[in-house]
């Protein structure tokens, strides 16, 4: 767990973000001015991994119990009994994403199931957005099981692939996908340069889904795929702008999702 900044946070007032992920369960809590975060794989009991998440984190941060102002958002963000909001991603990871990068007009989330390109207004509000829900082709899920095919631990692809040509990767769809990249290692093509093309080939895939949008800078690349730098620098390439993976980019959508339930204790309606 990190915290920005390390201090000590007020249990009279302080209010939790919740990301029910695909793959990952994220927590944020936050009091107004700083917040720490938690991550967990995802679970069969969501409710349970997340509760129990919230409680580490705000035991790690010196609270004497979780906050009752819980905000979630992502595929389970129904799940939570106890939640007081509930958020759709595109609204959170909006607000996460401008918070992180301040001014930001674009945000490009690649997460474990699903991708999606959002334009902002220069205030942060949603102008428009693509989301790509219904193929997992491009997303950490396919990452995962490339590296699970090329023996390679999925946090160390984007190291083996900087500074590699990349070999022509023609398959997105996770199973085809398989079955070309096994038939290239039997054909000798080096690891590196498969992997270079995978990231390539996903690259174009997500800069092809957010052209539509006319993407503007400051561009900003959050989700669990932002932490892959050959990824990142590919994905600038395909776009024709710089992009900007900030700190705590996975946890921009529990993130957005706690600043919301902030702004809803301070301001009800």
């Amino acid at each position: 767990m990190s915290q920005l900044p390390v201090k000590n946070f007020n249990d009279s007032k302080i209010v939790a973000g919740i990301d029910l992920g695909s793959t990952r369960i994220k927590v944020v809590i936050y009091d107004g001015s700083s917040y720490a975060v938690g991550m967990r794989d995802a679970s069969l009991d969501p409710e349970g991994t997340a509760l129990s998440l919230l409680s580490e984190v705000c035991n790690r941060a010196g609270l004497s119990r979780s906050p009752e102002h819980i905000a979630t958002t992502g595929y389970g963000r129904h799940c939570l009994k106890t939640s007081s909001l509930i958020f759709t991603e595109i609204a959170t990871h909006a607000r996460g994403a401008f918070y992180l990068v301040p001014g930001c007009r674009f945000v490009v989330d690649v997460g474990g199931q699903d991708a999606k390109a959002i334009r902002l207004s220069s205030e942060g509000w949603v102008e428009d957005f693509i989301m790509n829900d219904k193929c997992a082709a491009g997303t950490g899920r396919f990452l995962s099981a490339m590296a699970q095919v090329l023996d390679i631990p999925v946090e160390r692809l984007g190291a083996c692939a900087t500074g590699s040509e990349p070999h022509r990767i023609n398959a997105m769809c996770t199973v085809f996908a398989e079955s070309e990249v096994i038939g290239l290692i039997h054909q000798g093509v080096p690891r590196n340069s498969i992997i270079a093309g995978l990231h390539a080939s996903i690259a174009r895939r997500t800069a092809s889904m957010a052209s539509p949008l006319h993407p503007c800078l400051p561009v900003a690349f959050t989700g669990g795929v932002s932490q892959n730098e050959d990824i990142a620098r590919r994905l600038s390439d395909e776009l024709g702008l710089p992009v900007t993976v900030p700190r705590d980019a996975v946890y921009a959508g529990a993130i957005g999702a706690a600043l919301l339930a902030w702004e809803d204790l301070i301001n009800p309606q």
